[in-house]
C-alpha cells in the first residue's frame, strides 16, 4: 500500500471491506439513531509501508487507534487520533532517523441510502458498506499531509560537505577545504615545482 503524496484523492474500493479487524469497524453496534456516540481503540499492525517516499510508518509498526463514533443523520462521524512510530531518511544529510506521527481525523461515512450518499460524488465523500466503516483511505490522506516532504533528522541539521559529502555533524567544526581558483591553478603548479629565487629579473 502506498500513501499519496499529499493528495486529497479518495479512491473507492471495488471489493470494499470484508470485516470488523484492521482499519474497519463494524458500527451495527451504534445504530442509527443520531446523537448515539462510541468509544474506540484499537491497536493494528499493517504488514504494508504507510506514508512517503522519504518518511512513512513501516511495515509491521504497531498503530494506535483513539477513536469515537457518532451515529449523525447522514452516516457515522468519525474523529479522533492515529498515531504510529516512523522511520524516515533525512533530506539533508541522508542518514536514517526515527520518529513518531499523530494525526486527528474527523470524517463523515455517509450512510448507503443517505441523500449525502446520492448526491455526493465517490471522490467528495466517503462511503459505508455493508455497515462497515474502512478507515484505511482516511488514513492514507491524512498521513500524505501531515509527513513532510523533506524530513529532516534535526531542525538544524547541517547537511553534508558540499566538497567532500562528510555529515557535518561530524566533521567537527574546523572542518574545511582550501579552495583554488582554477584561473591560478597553473601558476600554483609552476611555484611548486619550479621555486623562484626571489630575484624579480
Amino acid at each position: 500500500m502506498s500513501a499519496a503524496s499529499g493528495s486529497s484523492a479518495r479512491p473507492r474500493k471495488t471489493n470494499g471491506p470484508v470485516s470488523d479487524a484492521g482499519f474497519v469497524l463494524d458500527v451495527r453496534s451504534l445504530g442509527r439513531r443520531p446523537g448515539t456516540m462510541r468509544e474506540l481503540r484499537r491497536t493494528v499492525t499493517d504488514h504494508e509501508r504507510l506514508g512517503l517516499d522519504l518518511i512513512a510508518i513501516a511495515a509491521d509498526a504497531v498503530v494506535e487507534l483513539d477513536l469515537q463514533l457518532q451515529a449523525v443523520s447522514e452516516g457515522v462521524l468519525v474523529t479522533g487520533t492515529v498515531s504510529g512510530p516512523t522511520a524516515g531518511e533525512c533530506s539533508r544529510c541522508l542518514e536514517p532517523f526515527d520518529d513518531r506521527v499523530e494525526i486527528r481525523l474527523t470524517e463523515l461515512f455517509a450512510y448507503p441510502d443517505s441523500t449525502t450518499e446520492q448526491t455526493t460524488e465517490d471522490a467528495e465523500v466517503y462511503r459505508m458498506e455493508d455497515d462497515l466503516v474502512d478507515l484505511e483511505p482516511v488514513i492514507l490522506d491524512a498521513i500524505g499531509l501531515e509527513l513532510p516532504l523533506q524530513p529532516l533528522c534535526s531542525p538544524d541539521c547541517a547537511g553534508l560537505c558540499p566538497e567532500c559529502g562528510v555529515r557535518m555533524a561530524i566533521a567537527g567544526p574546523d572542518h574545511g577545504h582550501e579552495i583554488l581558483d582554477p584561473r591560478w591553478a597553473k601558476l600554483a603548479n609552476f611555484a611548486t615545482d619550479e621555486p623562484g629565487t626571489g630575484d624579480p629579473a
